[in-house]
């Protein structure tokens, strides 16, 4: 069982990380992309893909992470609404949203519920998610709903949580690929958390059996066209493992992407806001993009705090990726928060 002051110590680092770390109308998707990933693959050759021309995007998606749902917390809803009113308003084509984990504040049951009403208000394109530490907190909780480290996991299992997210997508695994518009999206989640394994803390611990199957549906990349790879928890400093508030099997992940070109892996969890600090990292062989956050984006130096409401909108053209940040509460793109990332052609 995980001590009260472990737990404060891993409260306290995940805040020093963020300090520091450079249904209705809503479709929300079953198991896999309905085919496996080698038949998409060769259905959407590079060839096909763009026949509008390089002006044009073969795809486009937002990002919206640590959205925090809480059935306490007004206010977590207030904020989805405002990025999802955006986006069924968005001026071009939504081909997706990705939800980047921490969906909600205890993976409750009665959070998904509200999740589900919320998304199901809109018309929105099909919605997809990962699983966040804060999917997992149920077990913190007890039958009254009060907040117990000492009797952790009151019992309630991992599995627990990993099977309401999973009935939530439809989905047999926390994990899955889709294809949307011959863009290839991959969404990894932990596997485990602290009732399961204790010494994962709030890091993202990837299985064996992930792993592989991340390995498996990479090889269909055997040209230039992108992968768009999705994780929580941000990756610790390259030739690292990581430990808590990071993923934990980070050198094992960067071998799997490294024989690929044109790979953008977006994380979040640090909830940094896109003012004042640079969001992409290009220390690896693929380009990372860090997220903001939809319920609990920190605020920007001198600005009051929680009342930034920002996500990531993503553009896929045949030669480049358009990656930009959004202000959800007043419509408009962030100043200092647009990337352009020319394709590696073969």
């Amino acid at each position: 069982m995980i001590s009260r002051r472990l737990f404060v110590k891993q409260m306290l680092a995940f805040f020093a990380l963020a300090a520091g770390s450079a249904a209705s109308a809503v479709r929300v998707f079953g198991p896999g992309s309905e085919k496996n990933s080698a038949e998409l693959a060769e259905a959407a050759s590079p060839a096909a893909a763009d026949p509008a021309g390089p002006a044009v995007p073969i795809a486009s998606f937002f990002l919206l992470s640590d959205i925090h749902l809480s059935a306490v917390d007004p206010s977590m809803a207030d904020k989805l609404h405002l990025a999802l009113q955006d986006i069924s308003k968005f001026e071009s084509k939504v081909d997706t949203v990705i939800l980047g984990g921490d969906l909600t504040d205890f993976g409750r049951t009665i959070e998904y519920d509200q999740l589900r009403k919320i998304l199901g208000s809109y018309k929105l394109p099909p919605v997809y998610g990962n699983m966040g530490n804060h999917d997992y907190y149920d077990i913190w909780l007890t039958s009254a709903g009060a907040f117990s480290t000492e009797t952790m996991p009151n019992g309630k299992t991992d599995a627990m949580a990993r099977e309401r997210f999973q009935q939530f997508f439809g989905q047999p695994k926390p994990y899955r690929d889709v294809w949307i518009g011959g863009t290839h999206l991959i969404l990894l989640s932990q596997d485990a958390y602290v009732q399961e394994r204790p010494e994962v803390g709030e890091g993202a611990w990837y299985s064996d059996e992930q792993l592989a199957w991340f390995e498996e549906v990479m090889k269909v990349h055997n040209y230039s066209q992108p992968a768009f790879v999705f994780i929580h928890q941000p990756l610790p400093d390259p030739g690292t493992d990581g430990g808590t508030h990071r993923l934990i099997r980070a050198k094992r992940f960067r071998e799997i992407l490294a024989p690929y070109p044109n790979v953008f892996v977006f994380s979040g969890h640090s909830h940094r806001n896109f003012i004042g600090e640079n969001h992409y990292n290009q220390q690896n062989t693929f380009h990372w993009f860090n997220n903001a956050s939809v319920g609990k984006t920190r605020a920007k130096p001198g600005g009051a705090a929680g009342t930034q409401v920002q996500g990531m909108h993503v553009q896929v053209f045949s030669d480049r990726v358009v990656v930009r940040g959004r202000e959800f509460t007043d419509r408009t793109w962030i100043d200092g928060a647009s990337w352009t990332v020319p394709l590696t052609k073969p």
